[in-house]
């Protein structure tokens, strides 16, 4: 994946928007910062909590890392963007997303279940 094809699937999330705070890029739901896009160094940033981004950082550490200092110990997580494919930056975008999105938007864009209930 590259940093144009991340940008492009983060926005495609629900009420998202690219915005910007302190003249640094950021990606929003419904004004909240869930992600950055890929910078210079090649990775993107996620608002992950600190139980995802242990378990991420441990399956997959070639591709996710916590951000040096006080973010990374309070989830906010590198994703090396060229490292991963793009149903791994699908899950990771969502489960940031989630994150910050409010209670109605998260059930308002639930998976629906397949087959008869």
């Amino acid at each position: 994946m590259d940093a144009d094809a991340f940008l492009i699937l983060a926005l495609s999330l629900p009420e998202t928007a690219l915005c910007s705070h302190m003249r640094n890029p950021d990606i929003r739901v419904a004004g909240k910062i869930f992600a950055g896009p890929v910078g210079p160094r090649g990775a993107a940033i996620l608002k992950l909590t600190a139980e995802q981004q242990e378990m991420m950082c441990a399956a997959e550490p070639s591709i996710f890392e916590p951000e040096p200092g006080y973010w990374g110990r309070v989830g906010w997580t590198r994703l090396v963007v060229e490292a991963a494919d793009e149903a791994m930056v699908q899950s990771a975008l969502w489960t940031a997303w989630r994150n910050v999105a409010s209670k109605t938007l998260v059930k308002a864009h639930e998976p629906k279940p397949e087959g008869p209930v």
